[in-house]
C-alpha cells in the first residue's frame, strides 16, 4: 500500500484534501491526521472492520480500548450515557485534550460487548475538518505502532506507519505533545486514569474529589481505556529517572564505559507545558542517534508534571528504569 502525505494548514486545512481523507474514512480506510494532543489514526467507529484494521496497523494488542471522536457532545447521545459530572466536565472542557470514560448504551453492537466507551470533543481544525468531513464517529487511538513514543510529528507517523495506512494529513507538530486526559465517570467515584493537559487541580475545581489510582491497584482490571495495561512510550533504551542538576555527572559513569548518552534535562525548559510538548519527540530523536542509556529529569508531579511523570514511568518498563 502506498501512503499517501499530504500536507494541510494547521488553522485552516485545504478542502480538498480533507475530502480526500473523508472519503478513504467512509470507505473503511485508515487515515492518521493531527489533534491538539498527538497525532491520531482514525477509522469509522461504527465499521468494525475498519476498526479492526487499527489494531493491525499498529500491532496493537486487541483488549486495548480506542477512544471516539466526534465534533459535539450531541453526536454521542446514542452512544454514551452522560451524568451531571461528565456535562459538568463537557462544558467546562470541550472541545479540547479531556477523554470521558462513561457507561455504553449499545453494548450488543460492539465486538467485544463493552460496558464502557470513551469519547472526547477535539479541539484540533484538522480533526474537527476530518470528522465534518466524513459524517463519522472517528475512532482513534495515537498512530504510532503500540509501545513506541506517541507521535508529534506526521515524520513519527511516516517511520512507524508507511504502507501501512492509505493517508497522512501533516498538519505540523502538535500543540500539547501528550495524549488526552482519561477520566473514568461510570462508577461511583470519578478516576484520573490518564492525567493530561486537563490537570487533576482543573478537573477537581469542577466536579470535586477524583481518585488517582496506582498502576497496582489496576492490575487485573480489564482496561477501560488507552494506557491502562500495557506498556507505552517507549524508546529503545534503558530510561534513568533523575533529580534535576544529576544528569550530567550520571552520564560520565556511563560514557566512561564507552556507552552514548541521550540527556533531556526538563528544568532548562521555560515551562512544563513546553517540556511536555517536546517529551516525544525528544525520545524519538534518541532512538535516532541510537543511544544506550537515556537520561531524563524527573519533574514534581503536580500540575502537567503528573502527565510528564506518568509518561516517563511507563516509557521505561520496571526491568530497565532506574531511578537516581
Amino acid at each position: 500500500m502506498k501512503t499517501i502525505h499530504a500536507i494541510v494548514h494547521a488553522e485552516k486545512p485545504e478542502l480538498a484534501t480533507i475530502w480526500k481523507a473523508a472519503e478513504i474514512i467512509r470507505a473503511g480506510g485508515l487515515v492518521a491526521f493531527p489533534t491538539e494532543t498527538v497525532y491520531g489514526l482514525g477509522a469509522d467507529a461504527q465499521n468494525a472492520e475498519a476498526v479492526a484494521k487499527i489494531y493491525v496497523a499498529k500491532q496493537r494488542p486487541s483488549d486495548n480500548p480506542l477512544i471516539w471522536h466526534a465534533n459535539n457532545l450531541s453526536a454521542f447521545e446514542d452512544v454514551a450515557e452522560f451524568g451531571d459530572k461528565a456535562r459538568l466536565l463537557s462544558e467546562a472542557f470541550w472541545p479540547g485534550p479531556l477523554t470521558l470514560v462513561l457507561p455504553c448504551k449499545i453494548p450488543e453492537k460492539m465486538q467485544p460487548p463493552l460496558k464502557t466507551i470513551a469519547v472526547r470533543v477535539p479541539s484540533h481544525p484538522v480533526t474537527r475538518a476530518l470528522i465534518k468531513a466524513s459524517g463519522c464517529i472517528i475512532a482513534a487511538p495515537s498512530a504510532n505502532l503500540s509501545g513506541k513514543p506517541s507521535p508529534t510529528r506526521a515524520r513519527h507517523v511516516m517511520k512507524d506507519l508507511n504502507g501501512a495506512i492509505e493517508m497522512i494529513l501533516d498538519g505540523g507538530s502538535t500543540s500539547k505533545g501528550l495524549e488526552s486526559t482519561v477520566v473514568d465517570l461510570h462508577g461511583d467515584t470519578p478516576r484520573l486514569l490518564r492525567p493530561g493537559a486537563i490537570t487533576l487541580e482543573m478537573l477537581q475545581a469542577v466536579i470535586g474529589k477524583i481518585s488517582v489510582p496506582k498502576a497496582s491497584e489496576l492490575e487485573g482490571e480489564a482496561p477501560i481505556s488507552p494506557g491502562m495495561k500495557y506498556r507505552h512510550y517507549a524508546p529503545h533504551a534503558p530510561v534513568i529517572l533523575v533529580d534535576e542538576g544529576q544528569a550530567h555527572s550520571i552520564a560520565r559513569d556511563y560514557e566512561a564505559d564507552g556507552k552514548s548518552v541521550g540527556i533531556l534535562e526538563t528544568s532548562k525548559y521555560e515551562s512544563l507545558e513546553l517540556a511536555a510538548q517536546d517529551l516525544f519527540d525528544r525520545l524519538r530523536q534518541f532512538d535516532e542517534e541510537g543511544v544506550a542509556i537515556i537520561i531524563v529529569e524527573m519533574v514534581a508531579e503536580e500540575g502537567i508534571g503528573l502527565a510528564i511523570m506518568n509518561r516517563l514511568r511507563k516509557a521505561a518498563s520496571e526491568a530497565d528504569a532506574i531511578v537516581w
